[in-house]
């Protein structure tokens, strides 16, 4: 009798326990810091072609060169955050040295801070929320909040995009479009694309006023008169070293 008794609770206790649910791995969200990577050593190249026009006669003054991107350290800022030490480095193209013939030279040292909210980059002492978190399309936020130059209503345009960039085939592409206004007079348009495990990969600005009426679908480049820039800085390749 005690034997049965002792089985029928064994058994009892066996459907107690396996009726209950086995608990899931808690799994973190992902919000898309993988686009703005902050491994120390991680480096981009990037060439990159810019043309000035003049106020004065509109002359067209072209700037080609290299850029290197490279995190090189990790240390805490003045306002006690944790910042990233971003070391930009030069090469001036030459039509007769060929870029791997060069050596690179330190062109300035920007600010990174990375948190569970956003990207801030201080470019030539002036702070940009570059990305916010977590990514998603549409949305929009101020990326000059942390300065004085007045409000910009960064949207993200396109997530997760399949991109080619320079030959480099990448599988979730981001575009922040910083601005984009097309008048009969101006044009302004800024974007940046960033891409998973890499960073940013490509910046297009196109800043300039025109000497003459023309459509809003007009190329830039196809206008004569104009003040302004034009610039593109465009992924080459990148790594760690």
């Amino acid at each position: 009798m005690k034997k049965g008794i002792y089985i029928l609770a064994a058994l009892a206790l066996f459907l107690v326990f396996s009726c209950k649910k086995k608990k899931e791995p808690i799994t973190k969200p992902d919000l898309g810091e993988a686009y703005y990577p902050t491994t120390i050593g991680k480096y981009v190249v990037y060439d990159v072609d810019s043309i000035v026009f003049a106020e004065i006669g509109y002359a067209a003054t072209s700037y080609k060169y290299q850029i290197k991107e490279k995190i090189e350290e990790e240390y805490t800022d003045m306002q006690g955050r944790p910042a990233l030490k971003l070391v930009r480095y030069i090469k001036k193209f030459d039509s007769i040295v060929s870029y791997s013939a060069m050596p690179w030279t330190i062109k300035d040292v920007w600010q990174v801070n990375v948190s569970a909210k956003n990207v801030e980059v201080v470019e030539e002492n002036v702070r940009f929320v570059k990305l916010i978190f977590p990514v998603k399309k549409s949305v929009e936020w101020n990326g000059n909040s942390m300065n004085t130059l007045g409000e910009w209503a960064y949207t993200y345009t396109s997530v997760d995009n399949a991109e080619t960039i320079n030959s480099n085939n990448f599988e979730n592409v981001l575009c922040v479009t910083q601005k984009n206004f097309p008048t009969f007079i101006s044009r302004e348009y800024y974007i940046e694309k960033y891409a998973k495990d890499v960073g940013l990969v490509y910046r297009e600005i196109i800043d300039v006023k025109l000497a003459t009426v023309t459509g809003t679908n007009v190329p830039v480049l196809s206008i004569p008169d104009k003040s302004g820039i034009v610039y593109k800085l465009t992924v080459v390749n990148y790594g760690y070293e």
